[in-house]
């Protein structure tokens, strides 16, 4: 039996001690209904949020928790050596720095290291936790190995909190580790570029004028692409994050010049992702020396020039067949508001869709999450993701193959 392209596998669900851990039934429900044999490896502290016999009712098989079990099969070693994947939901903060430091004083740590399956981790925590620059390398270190991180999502969390932690629901989870042990090819063959970063308009040798976006997104998207077979090349625009091997990278720093590379590379991309944030305008003139204050006064007058609309110009002179994604970041708080705003964008730009997402002053740029609607050239919603940027990234590529 297979589901979602996957043949029925024996999955080990981790379970760790928070409170999303009810949701993480539902995540082995689905599993067991899609045809694949689930085993429930539950920490101490899981086990006071969700009883065992509950799991086993759910999953079909015994929950396995104490470390000293089964010493005579080496229970230890053998449920991992037997995985064909393994998804930690919830995945705790500290159950997130036991991963990245290789601990392993508990069953659940001893089957991941003792396995070679691919590994899916759904975090859940408070906001401060996950913003904690503790768990921020931690996870840094987690996705450097391999490891695929499922969320957090942004919205209620335990009590009155809310905000950056929650658990990612439990269909996606399930959805993104059953393409994850597929190892899922559906771009291979497709010559994908895609824009990140912002652009940076200078005045002077010193200083520019700027826009806050790090890249994250558009990076997250080539990085997507190109584990889904793609050939990726990014045109990056004063990046603030790193970019793996398996992207071919060009360097950029001005509107003028991203115009310029991307066009380029356009002549042979079959889709066009415009993720970077594109300066509108830049300075008319650029002084060949340092601007001095003590020249200029108390005022400095700068006169600006209207950029090119890249995306425009390359959805109007996209080659035949060629698919072409625009990003549009806009500030309107009101939901309705915000989709006539992308519907009007995708009309007048000529793009085959548009992916619309809210930034602030605390989100959208320089997050580790994102909100978005993806808008058809009619202006009509044909998808919506949330989470983190990594399972955005994977939401928009979704579309791809069924809008060519």
């Amino acid at each position: 039996m297979s589901v979602h392209g996957v043949r029925s596998l024996n999955v080990v669900v981790g379970i760790t001690g928070g409170i999303a851990a009810y949701k993480a039934v539902s995540v082995v429900r689905a599993l067991v209904l899609g045809g694949h044999d689930v085993h429930v490896v539950a920490t101490e502290n899981a086990l006071r949020f969700v009883g065992r016999p509950t799991l086993e009712a759910i999953s079909r098989n015994t929950v396995h928790s104490d470390l000293y079990e089964g010493v005579a099969e080496v229970r230890h070693v053998a449920i991992g050596q037997a995985a064909d994947l393994i998804v930690v939901a919830p995945a705790t903060a500290n159950t997130v720095a036991k991963l990245a430091a290789g601990l392993a004083d508990d069953l659940l740590g001893n089957t991941i290291l003792a396995s070679t399956a691919p590994l899916v981790i759904a975090p859940a925590m408070h906001t401060e936790m996950w913003q904690n620059a503790a768990t921020v390398a931690n996870i840094a270190t987690l996705r450097q190995r391999g490891v695929t991180v499922v969320g957090p999502a942004v919205g209620q969390l335990t009590g009155a909190d809310s905000g950056p932690g929650r658990m990612s629901e439990p269909e996606e989870i399930v959805e993104v580790a059953l393409r994850t042990a597929a190892g899922r090819q559906d771009l291979a063959g497709r010559r994908i570029l895609v824009t990140a970063g912002g652009t940076r308009e200078p005045l002077d040798p010193v200083r520019f004028i700027g826009n806050r976006s790090s890249g994250k997104q558009g990076v997250a998207l080539a990085v997507a692409a190109a584990d889904r077979g793609a050939e990726v090349t990014l045109i990056a625009a004063n990046l603030e994050v790193d970019v793996p091997s398996t992207v071919r990278v060009v360097r950029v720093r001005s509107t003028l010049d991203l115009e310029r590379a991307a066009t380029s590379a356009a002549q042979t991309a079959d889709i066009v992702i415009m993720a970077a944030a594109v300066a509108d305008y830049r300075p008319e003139t650029v002084a060949d020396a340092k601007i001095k204050k003590d020249v200029q006064g108390d005022v400095l007058d700068l006169r600006l020039v209207k950029n090119p609309d890249i995306l425009a110009g390359l959805a109007a002179n996209r080659r035949p067949g060629q698919l072409i994604v625009g990003f549009a970041a806009e500030t309107e708080p009101d939901d309705a508001k915000l989709r006539q705003l992308g519907a009007a964008k995708v009309a007048r730009k000529g793009a085959d869709l548009l992916v619309v997402n809210r930034v602030g002053w605390n989100e959208g740029f320089a997050t580790e999450g994102n909100t978005v609607i993806v808008l058809n050239q009619t202006g009509d919603i044909v998808g919506e993701a949330s989470g983190s940027k990594r399972s955005v990234a994977d939401r928009i590529l979704d579309l791809l193959p069924h809008s060519i």
